[in-house]
């Protein structure tokens, strides 16, 4: 059992709690995204045990943060907008270096890359463009609710194996976020599971999917990738700080990301 993934998981986990933030983007920054798919797609294989280990300690991180600290970056968010996504543009900023390293050892360079590039990036930031819908919060299930919750939650987990894409902000746009968050806080367990059950069937079809792309077509593929990631910066960018406080405290959390990013890649090196 692979026990430093509950620390990852804990980090995804938080990632996936913030809207516009993506889960992908992390495992990324950890240098577990290729792990990370291969596992989702083969844990039905004849190898599961051997995914098992790597996925089992990855999703209790996961869960045991999105049950325990949906209120505080609720509260975050609420107090400390800025610098909250300020330290996220650090981790993200810190890592574009990083990717394009990685995309030359991948498959070398080619200039088409750069229309891959730029593709992903203007599908991303033009989320930032995008009204969230406004709806109820759904507190009890009927037949309608229940498929809008599965299938929210299929979409959103299609979103968050993809870096730049935040698996949150799609939920932002369905309408489901408040619902999810209600739920979590309230700990409203048919609402959970189910949203749970659309999540967990999304993770496999797109994980089979992106290994299947990334096997074929590495270079193409990681090139849109980066894309993504460059275009989450619109997305996460909450605009200038209105204060000095705010100035000093945005500052320091986004030194704080694009340090902890060159760590983690010492560590994995």
């Amino acid at each position: 059992m692979e026990w430093k993934n509950i620390l990852r998981g804990f980090v995804i986990g938080v990632a996936d709690l913030i809207p516009g933030v993506s889960g992908g983007t992390i495992a990324v920054i950890l240098g577990i995204y290729d792990r990370l798919i291969e596992a989702i797609s083969g844990f039905f294989s004849k190898e599961w045990k051997r995914h098992a280990l790597f996925l089992v300690p990855l999703g209790i991180g996961m869960v045991v943060t999105i049950l325990s600290l949906s209120r505080v970056i609720d509260f975050l968010l609420e107090n400390y907008y800025a610098p909250t996504q300020f330290f996220f543009l650090g981790l993200i900023i810190g890592v574009v270096p990083m990717l394009f390293r990685e995309l030359h050892t991948r498959a070398g360079f080619r200039p088409s890359y750069w229309v891959a590039i730029l593709i992903g990036t203007v599908l991303v930031a033009s989320m930032a463009f995008i009204r969230p819908a406004e709806s109820e919060v759904i507190t009890s299930l009927s037949a309608s609710t229940s498929a809008l919750l599965f299938f929210s939650g299929w979409l959103a987990s299609m979103a968050m194996l993809l870096p730049g894409i935040s698996g949150s902000f799609i939920l932002l746009l369905i309408g489901v976020y408040p619902t999810a968050i209600k739920a979590l806080s309230d700990l409203n367990i048919p609402l959970i599971l189910l949203i749970g059950a659309g999540v967990g069937v999304g993770f496999i079809v797109s994980s089979k999917i992106i290994r299947y792309l990334l096997g074929n077509k590495p270079g193409i593929t990681f090139a849109v990738i980066i894309g993504l990631v460059l275009g989450s910066l619109a997305v996460v960018f909450p605009g200038l700080p209105e204060n000095g406080v705010q100035w000093i405290l945005s500052l320091v959390t986004f030194a704080a990301g694009w340090i902890i990013v060159h760590l983690l890649n010492r560590v994995s090196a």
